[in-house]
């Protein structure tokens, strides 16, 4: 009761880049309690616990965003849910900073008892290097059917659980924070008996190489937001039974506007990280 009411979602939406901050201590809290409390299953129950005040917040913003489907009119619908969705991309990046750095920092066998579930799911991700022996099409097909099915249990936890998109949002976010404090950490094992000036040209190097996932990461995580939004307002319509009145057909609309449009930023994000994101690395 006292985690999940550190946030007001009416007000957060005024300062959005507040929500940095919560993120990264909604996980980290997760963490060392699943780190002190529980056993060999606290590399899953880290994400649980992380959840369950972000659940709420969820929720509320969810309630409060098909209040707003009532209020304004069409056109002003997507400037409105916008400043939501920039609460949870930054509430995304304080996820994704937390698991980055206490991957980075926390000894081996911190590390390998904390994260020991994302370390498995990194390892089992099959690894696809781009050359020129690779058809680039293939690559954008098999990114896209998995990001689309991403997106497709974003919107159904969504509407099934009302916030339960949060869930895979931060599993996601654990994942891929692992793998760029892997990332550092593995460049800084490895030049740690350079020079200095040679440590901190690979060490600052390394971060920049696991920061260039975050242009293509980025738009990928708004179209599994905006999918969530537009599932939960359904949800929240239905709980509330708005389909008996005429204002659930204009909240099913915008609804449906949601998704339509994660489903164009989820591909245009598809298309940036198989032509792009590799310029950069």
């Amino acid at each position: 009761m006292v985690l999940e009411s550190l946030v007001n979602p009416s007000k957060m939406e005024k300062t959005p880049s507040e929500m940095f901050v919560f993120g990264f201590f909604y996980s980290t809290v997760g963490l060392f309690l699943s780190y002190f409390l529980f056993g060999k299953y606290m590399s899953i129950l880290s994400i649980f616990l992380t959840t369950m005040p972000l659940i709420i917040i969820m929720y509320k913003t969810v309630r409060l965003e098909e209040e707003k489907d009532k209020i304004y009119e069409t056109k002003f619908l997507i400037k409105e849910h916008g400043k939501s969705l920039s609460m949870f991309i930054y509430l995304f990046l304080g996820l994704l900073a937390s698991y980055s750095l206490w991957c980075t920092v926390l000894p081996d066998s911190a590390v390998e008892r904390l994260f020991d579930f994302q370390i498995q799911t990194i390892k089992s991700i099959e690894i696809i290097t781009i050359s020129s022996a690779i058809n680039r099409t293939d690559i954008l097909t098999d990114i896209l059917g998995n990001n689309f099915r991403v997106l497709f249990l974003c919107i159904l936890f969504s509407f099934v659980y009302g916030a339960g998109a949060i869930f895979i949002l931060t599993l996601n976010a654990s994942v891929i924070g692992v793998a760029i404090g892997s990332i550092i950490r593995n460049s800084i094992a490895e030049c740690a008996t350079s020079s200095h000036l040679g440590f901190i040209y690979h060490y600052f190097r390394s971060v920049s190489i696991s920061l260039c996932y975050l242009v293509h990461g980025i738009p990928e995580i708004s179209a599994y937001f905006l999918g969530a939004l537009g599932g939960g307002i359904i949800s929240v319509a239905v709980v509330n039974h708005d389909f008996r009145t005429k204002e659930f057909k204009k909240i099913l609309i915008d609804s449906l506007d949601l998704v339509v449009l994660s489903c164009v930023v989820l591909f245009l994000a598809g298309l940036i990280e198989v032509y792009i994101t590799p310029m950069f690395l």
